[in-house]
């Protein structure tokens, strides 16, 4: 459909107060910042401290993914699978036509050109979203190639249309609030087949960014599966050793598991260097030499705050020192950001504003900033940005890492046999639960390939899919794969491993494994590392970080025997093969 038709179809079932096509510009951006500050939505934060740069809080029930919200909307059930939430087309359009008709009343509707990558790039696609929601705008300035060059690269046969409202009309004379949503009726429903998206009544992160989850991995994952490549929740890294040779690994976790620290990674042993291309997605394609080349199809960051210091991630700091919007994060007396992590409060520092735009009390026991709270800034403003970050063909990829946050049971670092057995690994992977999803935080749950919330498919499928990629190149130039668990825990609770920059010391031996130069030991689960560098490490226990527990193994073999056959049917005989391999392998 040509865009100024769906345009006008779309402007007239939302009946907007105006419409207004955002060309991308930094005159735009600090227009519609400045009229969000004079309505009270944001807070200019010290230009001394943190230039450009801007604070607000959301709703207090809009702050995370809402999974249940979530839709995938296939024509067939089956083709949705066990995993995602379905709704018949038919059905969903209806309740999304009454919804949407008249959302709009007394707002603007922005329309947003906006392209997924590099933007002269073969593999980059064009995105269209249409919103109701200045904060969202502001956001996909800096999370894609927004504007004026998206719209020169649109084609009107093939752009992924997008459509979000916060769900809050206003009537004549009626004052908006400062952060508008409709936590009694949100939605976010995804048409595979029609590569469309409709957001409705939530105004915050991937519920409201359409470019970021929903388009690069729900609707993308679904593009790659019909055509041959990989759409992944993947941060992108290149990484140096002292002789100045240079790889790139892909590395998969659930949200707030450590993806940007790694990404950012400022390595403690001498020597190594780590560039980040990208800390979140990475779209995946074979080249012309039959190696895997990833891009990263943002062009921003939306990290989670909490938890980020100095100490633990000084990359980000640095790159959030300016030109930043922190949402839900604690605000200072001098107009400075705040959050757990961060540094140590005492009790003769100044009152702060809670991410509620309340005084805090810290008395209460309540974090100041919400534990999912998130800062959006340019990737380019990363210290460490890779200059292939840009490259249209992407990067070579030399090892792929899965990982989550287990605190046992789960060695520091192992590698699989083959792509298969690797495939199955990321296929196995279980996290404790975080902020970053709505719901009870620190229970397990399996997250094949941190990509439970965002297969836009049966998970049955995209595991054949991974399986059938691994036929399309030998095994001497596909990547090798890896398993990674940094939280493992002793008795009293306290880490094993120190990690952050220390990660640099398992990325090493993958660095030299990849190079057929690192010692391994074959165990039943894979390969383990001889030895680590541990130079400049005291009191590392590498014996119980590397350690092999058969009879928890065989548990986990239990486990996941259950959670397969949720599949069916739609589970890769493969699969089945390597759980049943590894079974064997443990009772023997």
């Amino acid at each position: 459909m040509p865009l100024k038709t769906w345009i006008d179809e779309i402007a007239a079932l939302c009946c907007p107060k105006r419409v207004h096509l955002c060309d991308g510009s930094q005159e735009e951006f600090d227009a519609i910042a400045a009229e969000m500050v004079r309505s009270g939505v944001l807070v200019p934060l010290n230009p001394h401290k943190r230039p450009h740069s801007f604070w607000c809080h959301s709703h207090p029930d809009d702050v995370a993914r809402v999974e249940e919200n979530t839709f995938i909307c296939s024509q067939k059930k089956e083709d949705a699978g066990p995993t995602n939430n379905w709704k018949d087309p038919l059905e969903m359009k209806q309740i999304l036509k009454k919804l949407f008709h008249g959302c709009m009343k007394g707002r603007t509707m922005y329309v947003i050109p906006y392209c997924m990558g590099p933007l002269h790039s073969p593999f980059s696609r064009i995105g269209v979203e249409i919103t109701d929601s200045p904060y969202v705008v502001l956001n996909m300035k800096i999370m894609t190639r927004m504007g004026k060059t998206a719209l020169e690269r649109l084609d009107a046969a093939s752009f992924i249309p997008g459509v979000h409202s916060v769900g809050v009309p206003l009537q004549p004379g009626q004052k908006d609030v400062p952060w508008p949503c409709n936590p009694m009726n949100r939605w976010i429903v995804h048409f595979p087949e029609e590569r469309a998206i409709w957001s409705y009544g939530s105004g915050y992160g991937g519920n409201a960014l359409l470019g970021k989850k929903c388009f690069a991995l729900r609707i993308a994952s679904t593009l790659a599966h019909k055509e041959g490549w990989l759409a992944e929740h993947m941060l992108i890294v290149g990484i140096t050793n002292p002789a100045g040779e240079k790889k790139y690994f892909a590395a998969a976790f659930p949200s707030a598991c450590g993806k940007t620290n790694l990404a950012m990674l400022t390595p403690t042993l001498p020597g190594w260097k780590i560039e980040c291309v990208g800390d979140d997605i990475a779209w995946m394609h074979f080249g012309a030499d039959g190696r895997l080349y990833a891009i990263n199809p943002e062009a921003g960051y939306f990290g989670v705050a909490p938890g980020t210091s100095f100490k633990t991630n000084p990359n980000a700091m640095r790159t959030i020192a300016h030109d930043t919007i922190f949402t839900n994060v604690a605000l200072t007396e001098d107009k400075d950001v705040w959050w757990e992590g961060m540094e140590i409060l005492s009790a003769s520092s100044p009152p702060l504003t809670s991410w509620l735009g309340t005084p805090y009390d810290p008395a209460s026991g309540k974090p100041a900033a919400y534990p999912n709270a998130r800062f959006t800034v340019s990737a380019k403003q990363c210290p460490i940005y890779d200059k292939e970050a840009e490259n249209p063909q992407g990067v070579p990829i030399s090892a792929i890492l899965f990982g989550g946050r287990r605190a046992s049971t789960v060695p520091l670092v192992f590698e699989s046999f083959n792509w298969n057995h690797g495939v199955f690994l990321g296929a196995s992977v279980s996290s404790e639960t975080t902020a970053a999803s709505k719901g009870e935080m620190g229970r397990l749950r399996h997250d094949p390939f941190a990509m439970l919330p965002f297969c836009g498919y049966n998970m049955g499928d995209y595991f054949a899919h991974w399986l059938e990629m691994g036929r399309k190149s030998s095994s001497e130039k596909l990547p090798r794969i890896y398993y990674v668990n940094w939280f493992q825990k002793d008795n009293a609770g306290q880490f094993l491993w120190p990690g952050f920059g220390d990660n640099s010391r398992v990325l090493k031996w993958i660095f030299e494994r990849t190079d057929h130069k690192g010692e391994a030991i074959d165990s039943p689960i894979g390969r383990l590392p001889k030895t680590l560098d541990l130079h400049g490490l005291q009191g590392i226990n590498l014996d119980r970080l590397l350690s092999v527990d058969r009879n928890a193994w065989l548990g986990e073999c239990d486990e996941l025997f259950g959670y397969f056959k949720l599949f069916g049917d739609r589970l890769p005989q493969g699969l089945m093969e390597e759980l049943k391999a590894l079974r064997g392998r443990l009772e023997q």
